[in-house]
C-alpha cells in the first residue's frame, strides 16, 4: 500500500524545472501512506511521485519502476493478488522478471496486452504508467475503488494523486470549493464519485481508465458489475460450496505478503468468515484484533473473543471508553483529505492503530453487506412497496398519525426517528428509496440551511441524480430491489465505506484487503437471484448458510450491529461546546455558506430534546472541522 502522484505535460512540453520538488513535496503530504521510502522520477513532460509501504519484495520493489530498456514507468498503489499465475504467463510469452513484485507485472503486462492488462488483473489499485515510446499516459483505478485517484486538468498540466489535499498543495492552480459538491455533501454526508469538493478536482470513478495522449485526455469504463440472474435454478448446496470455494481462495490471494498480517475481527458475521478461513489456510495462529468499549450498551467485544476462541487465534483486544472515540472524532476528521460524516470513522481509526502495533497488513470484512444484503435498508426497501400497497386512506389517515406518538429516544436506536425515516423512503420514488433511507439533509432543510441556496440544483433530479444514474445503469429487467443493490455497491460502498477504511488505516500506514470484494467471488454474488440474499427478512440468507462451517451459533444467528456510537448525546453534551463553537454566528457569517439563524434553529430543538438531529448535526460539524482544518472560506 502507498501513496502515488504525478505532473504530466498535455502536449509534451517541458515542465517547470521545480516540477520534481513539486512531486516531491506532494508524496511528502503522503508520508502516512507509505512512511518506508520514497521515489521521484522525471524525464521531459512527466514526472511521477511514490510513498512506499513495503508490503512484497522488500528490497526489490521500489517505485517508481522502470522497465529493463527504459521505456515504461509505473508508480502504483495497491497490490495485484493473482500476481504470481500472471507471473507465469508472462514468462511462457518470454518475459524476463528482475524482481519479485507485484509492480513489475504491471510493466510486463502492458506490453503483452496494453490497456487489456486491466481485465487480468485481480486486486485493488491505482496506478500511472508512462509509456515513452508512445508518449503516452495511462491511469487506472481497480473496479470497486478499493484504492483512490484524484486528479485534475489546468494550466496545460494534468495532475494526480492519491489523496485529494496532497493535490491541491501544488502551486500556480486554483482550487474552489464547489457550491453543488456542498449540497450534495450535505444530502450524501460524502460527495459522490466523480465529483470532488473543488470545481477543478475529479475522482476517477472505479473500473475506468484515464488516458492522456497527444493532447486529448480519454476515460473509459473496463468492468462492470453483473445483474443478477432471477431464473438461475440452481441448488442452493450448490450455490454455498461454490461460493465457500471462491471466498476461501480470494482469502488465500490476500494472504500473500512478506510482512506480518491480521485480521479486523469484529465479531460480526463478515469478518469471524474471514478469520475461520485465514485460520484453516494458515500454519500458526492468526493475529486477530478488535476493540470493546467499557459501556456494555455499544460493546461486542464478547463475540470477537467467541471467535478467537473457536480458531484458536492470537488476540489482541483494547477496551475503550466510548469517550475516547469523542476525544479523537475532531482531530480524525480534520486529517481527513476529504469530509466524510460517518461517525464510525472514529472507531475504524482507533481499531487501524492497534493492529498497526503489531501488523502492517490485515484483512477485513468490507464489501459483504453491500453484496450480501446486511443493511436493514434492504428490508426497509422491501417493506416499502408492500406498505405503498395498502390504501391511501389507511396509510396517511391512520398508521402515519400513529406513528408521530412514537417514543423518541436519545440512544442508539430512535423508534420515532427510525419510523420517519422509513415512511420518508416509503414515500419517495423507486430510484430515490436507497437514498432517502440515508440522507442527511434533504432539499427541503437544504433550502433553509444554506446562505445561498441554489433553488434548480436542490430539485431531487439533480441533487440525487448520481443515484438516479447508478439506478438506471442497468438495461431494463433487474427489479427496483436489485437496481438498490446496485446503488449500494456502486455508491455507498465506493464514497463511504471504502473511503472511510482507507483514510483510517491509512494515517496508521496500515494495508487493509477485502476478499469479498475479490473480482469471481464478486460477480458470482452479484449474479445470485435476490431472494438468495433476502428471505423474506433474513439477510445474508445463503451467506450464513454458506458458512455455516466456520461460523460459532452464537455468530450465527446474530442480527448485525456494527459500530455503535452514542452521536446524539455527545452532541447534546461533550461535543456541544465544539459544535457550537463551529457553528458560531460570525464563523458562518464569514463562510457565507450556511445561514447561522438556521443552524441555531437545528441545535435548539436537538439540544431541547424536540428533534433527534443527530444526523444532520453531525454532517455540519464534520464539514465544519474540514473546512477549518484547510482554511476555507465560501470562495475557497
Amino acid at each position: 500500500m502507498c501513496g502515488i502522484a504525478g505532473i504530466c505535460a498535455v502536449n509534451g512540453q517541458p515542465l517547470p524545472e521545480d516540477a520534481a520538488a513539486q512531486v516531491e513535496a506532494m508524496c511528502r503530504r503522503m508520508r502516512h501512506r507509505g512512511p518506508d521510502g520514497q521515489g521521484v522520477w522525471q524525464e521531459g513532460g512527466v514526472c511521477l511521485g511514490h510513498r512506499r509501504l513495503s508490503i512484497i519484495d522488500l528490497a526489490g520493489g521500489a517505485q517508481p519502476m522502470h522497465s529493463a530498456d527504459n521505456r515504461l514507468h509505473v508508480t502504483f498503489n495497491g497490490e495485484i493478488y493473482n500476481f504470481p499465475e500472471l507471473r507465469q504467463e508472462l514468462e511462457a510469452r518470454g518475459h524476463v522478471f528482475r524482481t519479485t513484485s507485484d509492480t513489475e507485472i504491471i510493466l510486463a503486462g502492458w506490453r503483452a496486452w496494453g490497456r487489456d492488462c486491466l481485465q487480468r488483473f485481480d486486486g485493488m489499485f491505482a496506478l500511472a504508467l508512462w509509456d515513452a515510446q508512445e508518449k503516452r499516459l495511462f491511469c487506472a483505478r481497480d473496479r470497486f475503488g478499493k484504492k483512490p485517484f484524484f486528479y485534475t486538468l489546468q494550466a496545460g498540466r494534468l495532475a494526480f494523486a492519491s489523496e485529494l489535499s496532497a493535490l491541491t498543495s501544488l502551486p500556480g492552480l486554483t482550487f474552489s470549493l464547489s457550491p453543488q459538491a456542498i449540497m450534495r455533501y450535505l444530502a450524501y454526508e460524502y460527495v459522490p464519485t466523480p465529483q470532488t469538493m473543488y470545481a477543478e478536482a475529479h475522482s476517477l470513478p472505479p473500473a475506468h481508465w484515464l488516458e492522456l495522449h497527444e493532447g486529448q485526455l480519454r476515460t473509459e469504463r473496463y468492468w462492470d458489475l453483473p445483474f443478477p440472474d432471477e431464473d438461475d435454478a440452481r441448488d442452493e448446496h450448490e450455490i454455498c460450496a461454490a461460493y465457500h470455494e471462491l471466498l476461501s481462495r480470494a482469502v488465500k490471494r490476500r494472504m500473500i505478503s512478506d510482512v506480518p498480517l491480521g485480521v479486523f475481527l469484529s465479531g460480526g458475521i463478515d469478518s469471524s468468515i474471514v478469520a475461520g478461513l485465514m485460520a484453516r489456510q494458515s500454519s500458526a495462529p492468526v493475529k486477530t484484533f478488535s476493540i470493546g468499549f467499557r459501556e456494555a450498551s455499544y460493546d461486542e467485544s464478547r463475540y470477537a473473543r467467541i471467535v478467537a476462541r473457536r480458531w484458536q487465534t492470537d488476540h489482541h483486544e483494547r477496551i475503550l471508553s466510548a469517550e475516547d472515540c469523542a476525544e479523537h472524532l475532531p482531530r480524525i476528521i480534520s486529517c481527513m483529505d476529504v469530509p466524510l460524516a460517518d461517525a464510525s470513522v472514529a472507531p475504524t481509526w482507533l481499531l487501524s492503530g492497534v493492529t498497526r502495533e503489531k501488523v502492517t497488513v490485515a484483512l477485513g470484512g468490507d464489501g459483504a453487506d453491500e453484496l450480501w444484503a446486511g443493511y436493514e435498508h434492504y428490508i426497509g426497501y422491501k417493506v416499502a412497496t408492500w406498505y405503498n400497497a395498502l390504501p391511501a386512506g389507511l396509510r396517511r389517515g391512520c398508521i402515519e398519525p400513529l406513528c408521530r406518538l412514537l417514543p423518541s429516544s436519545s440512544g442508539y436506536i430512535n423508534p420515532r426517528l427510525a419510523v420517519q425515516t422509513f415512511l420518508r423512503g416509503a414515500h419517495a420514488p423507486d430510484w430515490l428509496r436507497v437514498q432517502t433511507l440515508l440522507t442527511a439533509l434533504g432539499p427541503d432543510v437544504q433550502r433553509d440551511l444554506l446562505a445561498r441556496p441554489d433553488p434548480d440544483f436542490l430539485r431531487e433530479e439533480n441533487l440525487f441524480a448520481p443515484t438516479r444514474e447508478h439506478f438506471d445503469h442497468w438495461p431494463p429487467g433487474p427489479s427496483p430491489l436489485a437496481r438498490a443493490f446496485h446503488v449500494y455497491a456502486r455508491q455507498y460502498l465506493l464514497d463511504d465505506i471504502l473511503v472511510k477504511v482507507d483514510r483510517c488505516s491509512m494515517l496508521c500506514s496500515l494495508e487493509v484487503r477485502a476478499p469479498f470484494l475479490d473480482r469471481d467471488a464478486a460477480e458470482f454474488v452479484a449474479r445470485l437471484p435476490i431472494r438468495h440474499k433476502l428471505r423474506g427478512f433474513k439477510r445474508k440468507y445463503l451467506l450464513k448458510r454458506a458458512f455455516a462451517d466456520v461460523l460459532p451459533p452464537e455468530i450465527l444467528h446474530r442480527n448485525k450491529r456494527g459500530f455503535q456510537i452514542p452521536v446524539a448525546d455527545w452532541l447534546r453534551g461533550r461535543l456541544r461546546p465544539l459544535l457550537e463553537d463551529m457553528l458560531a454566528p460570525a464563523r458562518l457569517r464569514e463562510q457565507g455558506i450556511l445561514d447561522p439563524q438556521a443552524a441555531r434553529r437545528l441545535m435548539d430543538a436537538h439540544f431541547s430534546r424536540r428533534q433527534d438531529l443527530r444526523k444532520p448535526l453531525w454532517t455540519l460539524l464534520v464539514l465544519q472541522l474540514w473546512l477549518e482544518a484547510r482554511g476555507h472560506d465560501a470562495q475557497g
